[in-house]
Order: structure tokens, then sequence, then C-alpha cells
């Protein structure tokens, strides 16, 4: 992989056990290309795509990052193009013979003296941005909120110049769906949960309807696991209050909250903090077979050095964990962490199969014109986020942490869900790694975009925030783009720099997971 960076023909070779390797030139390779290894493409090969470094018999296994992602459906030439179709699924981890804790990593030495310029709350959280979230207990106040929003940022900002910005936490919950069963404390705790990021501030106002299901009391209540929200009456906006007549004065009303709430945010400012007040999330979207190789670890490798500094590192996304999920339990911090992994995985199984799906059903078509055959090979470059630490806490989707250090946040794969999930656990800053390329963000958490190829970080340069490309080209290590990412969170979180989805104002609808069923 440390190759000078040319036009001559290259492929990468993850682990000495593949039988596999993927074509790392932009515009893939014709047949009869002939590598310095001796290897000589027997047709033409996309870029990441996966050739056949030998003959491969019909049901031989096909190995890549030193596992088995799949068994050849009919017998593979040396040089040939290994695409999905040529690959049957294998068998997932079957969870009840997994080893638990039986390889903890040990502590890396900690990393000290880095900081950064955040806004410190009273519940000792700190955030990277300073906002008002107007909380929403129904999906029908969704527009009026936004409506609001709209005059707040015209009329009201200007008054307050410490106050970021403000965001309305919109969804689609709050009625007609089942707020009693079992599965609704997830879109419930989640929406909660929301309300109490740190970028927040701990100022808390909520918009309802009236007449929902999901009444701001029940949103607001505590459980075992949820920190119970206490606010005054006047911070809670009914729209079907008696006293509003006409649209107006529900509009004064909420603008009446949010600028009790604006003075207060006005009053923070930005203070040095430890690095170890980071709570970062990290997720890929838009993956190829680069972002195992290039991007993630990379991420992993920064992931590594946050949890050196004391801070708190989410990864999520459990059907690009699952396949992957024998490497992570030995990796465990303890037998009960190790437990939580596999309750998690075996919960989502279980919710796949009353949906009548699979975990196949997960590599979208830009994955597989990416390289990706299916989802063990996307999810053994997923895990490579993770780094090399200990797994200290496992998360059920919305909850938050208890402890700082590595993190296991369930989550639905989807990008947009991930990122909302995630939100509610807590991040502050999410890193997200793409090879097809996504201009997704989110407009209470900078996101940092990471690209896995030289040929989407120039074509989409002012999208992408760092481009990992340099890493398959030989330009430069894993553990140098780890570093330039780590020293980029900590500008981004200080408000020193700005990520491209801010500047351009791209910010994706928040998507609440709701596996309750709907009525």
């Amino acid at each position: 992989m440390n190759r000078p960076p040319s036009e001559k023909p290259l492929f990468i070779q993850v682990h000495d056990a593949d039988n596999v390797a993927i074509v790392v030139n932009a515009q893939g390779l014709p047949a009869g290309t002939r590598f310095d290894s001796g290897l000589t493409l027997t047709e033409h090969v996309p870029q990441g795509h996966k050739v056949a470094l030998q003959a491969i018999p019909q049901d031989g296994a096909i190995v890549r990052y030193g596992e088995v992602i799949g068994y050849a459906l009919r017998p593979i030439a040396a040089g040939s193009w290994i695409d999905e179709s040529l690959v049957r699924l294998p068998d997932a981890p079957p969870l009840a013979q997994l080893p638990l804790a039986t390889h903890v990593p040990p502590t890396l030495p900690p990393l000290e003296g880095y900081t950064f310029e955040g806004y410190r709350n009273a519940d000792g959280s700190v955030g990277t941005r300073n906002l008002l979230g107007i909380t929403t207990s129904v999906h029908c106040v969704a527009g009026v909120v936004d409506h609001v929003v709209k005059i707040i940022e015209r009329d009201l900002l200007p008054r307050y110049p410490n106050v970021d910005g403000v965001v309305a936490l919109n969804h689609l919950y709050g009625c007609g769906v089942a707020v009693n069963a079992p599965a609704a404390v997830v879109p419930i705790r989640t929406v909660h949960n929301l309300a109490l990021n740190p970028n927040f501030g701990g100022e808390v106002m909520v918009v309802g309807l009236g007449c929902e299901k999901l009444q701001p009391e029940k949103l607001l209540l505590g459980t075992p696991d949820v920190q119970a929200i206490s606010l005054e009456e006047n911070d809670i906006v009914r729209l079907q209050d008696e006293r509003h007549v006409g649209f107006g004065s529900m509009v004064n009303d909420i603008l009446q909250v949010a600028e009790r709430h604006l003075k207060k945010l006005n009053q923070r400012q930005r203070e040095t903090c430890p690095a170890a007040d980071l709570v970062v999330g990290t997720q890929c979207g838009g993956s190829d077979a680069f972002s195992g190789v290039t991007a993630n670890p990379a991420v992993g490798f920064a992931t590594d050095l946050l949890v050196r500094c004391g801070a708190t590192v989410m990864f999520s996304e459990v059907t690009e964990v699952r396949d992957a999920i024998h490497l992570l339990t030995p990796r465990a911090a303890s037998e009960a962490v190790g437990k939580r992994l596999l309750e998690e995985m075996a919960w989502y199984d279980d919710y796949l199969r009353m949906g009548e799906t699979d975990r196949s059903a997960n590599p979208s078509p830009g994955n597989k014109k990416g390289g990706l055959a299916n989802v063990v090979e996307k999810a053994l470059g997923s895990i490579a986020k993770s780094g090399r630490s200990p797994i200290v806490e496992v998360l059920s989707p919305g909850q938050r942490p208890t402890r700082r250090g590595l993190i296991f946040a369930a989550t639905p794969a989807s990008d947009f869900v991930c990122g909302t999930q995630q939100m509610a656990s807590g991040i502050t800053l999410q890193v997200f790694t793409t090879g097809r390329g996504t201009p997704y963000g989110l407009a209470a958490i900078p996101v940092i975009k990471m690209a896995t190829r030289n040929a989407l970080a120039e074509r989409w340069h002012d999208l992408m925030d760092i481009n990992a490309g340099t890493i398959a080209t030989g330009e430069e290590s894993i553990e140098q783009v780890g570093w330039r990412l780590f020293e980029l969170i900590l500008d981004i979180a200080s408000g020193r720099k700005q990520t491209w989805s801010d500047r351009w104002g791209l910010h994706n609808q928040l998507a609440v997971f709701n596996p309750a069923p709907v009525t």
C-alpha cells in the first residue's frame, strides 16, 4: 500500500491470507493488465472491485480482511473480476458461541494536553455549539415550528450574537402510534434525549398540539435510564390552548418562550476544555470497497487518539456490525459488556425477522457499484472505525452513555436514522466517511465528511472536508490521515473551522427510529 503515486496498475491486498484484492486505479483496469506481482487481469475490473489473486474453486472461500466474505458460486480464475453475482452470502456468526472479553485490548498510553474551545453546561457536559433547540411532541406542529424558526433567525438572533442558531427538533412521531407498546420506549427516549444534547445548553422548550398521544408531560418523564426533564409550565406551548385565538397568537407565544431561552444562551461563552469532554459519533454512508482500507481505518486511528485523551467515541449501525461481531465481542471490556453486544445483535435479528427480511438487504446499489459484494464485506470494513480500544459500554437506541471511552451505540444503518439516534445519545460532533459521496449534514451537530478515494475528494472538493484516498495511493499513511482528522475535530469543535455542510447549510431532517406499531 505504501507505493509512490503513479499511473501504474495498483491493487490493495489487506491481509496476507486474502485471495482477493481491490483495484486502486481511478478508471479501473482493462484485460491484459499486468501487476508487479505478475498477476494478469483476464477481464476489465472497475475501480474498487475485487480481482482474484489465485484460482478459487466453486464453493471455495473468498477471503478479504483475512475473513471469509462469501463462497464462489462457480470456479473463478486468477485475474478475474469478482462481482457480487459470484459471491454466496455466508451465514452470520452464531451469537451463542462467541467469546466474550477474551482479548481485551490493553489500555493505550494517555494523550495529554489537547484541548478545544467548547460551551460548558451546568451538568458538566460540553457542547461544540450554542444552539436553541425547540422540541416538538408531535409532527402536527412541525410546520408551525418551522415558520417560527424563520422569524427567530430573521428578527431575534441578531440581538443575541453569542447564540449560533435555532434548530427545530421535528420528527414523525407523537400520534397515530402505540405510545404504550414495549418498543415505543425507543422513539420516546430518543425525542426526550434529543432535547438534552449538550449543544442545546440545557435550555429546553416544547411545542405540542394538545390532543396528541405523546403528551409533553409523558415526553418529559424520567425512567431508570432516562434523566427527567423539569420545565416550568410556560416552557410548554400547546397550540390548542383556548387562549390562542388565531395563528398569530400561537406564533407570538412560541417567540416569547424562545426569547427567554435565547437570553440565557447568549450569556454562554466558549472556554478551553480538555479533549476528554468531546463526544464524537462515527458513521459511514455511501460506502465502497475503499472504506475499509482508507477512511475507516483513519477514523479508527483518530478514535484511539480521542479515547487516549479520555473522550467518548461512538460507533453504530447494527447491520454493519453483525457480520463482524465475532471480532468485537473479544474486545468487550467485560463479559457484561460482551453480553450487551449480543443482546443488541439478537434484538435486531428479531426486528428484521418480523419484517420478513434479513441482513442481505443492507448493501445499496451504490455500495455494490463501489465494489462491496455483500453486507459481510461491508461490516468488516465498517468496524475499522472503532480502532483498537476496548469497548466499555453498549447503548440501546437513543440511550445516553454513563462512561467515557469507546462505546457501541446500537442504531439502524440508515444514515439519517443513525445520525438522529447518535445525536440523542449525546454526540456533539460526527465523522462521516463516504466512498460514493453524500451531502448529508445535521443542523445541530457539525458533520465532518471524509472521502475514501482521491477521485471523490477532487470531484466533490467543496463537499468533502478531508481526503483519505491518499492512503490508497501511498501518499499518506493511515496514521498521518488519522492525525489530520484528529486535529480537524478539535478545530471544528472549537468553531475555528467550519464543515462544508454547515457552510452550505445542508442539513437533513431528523429521522427518529420507531420500531413500535403505528396505529
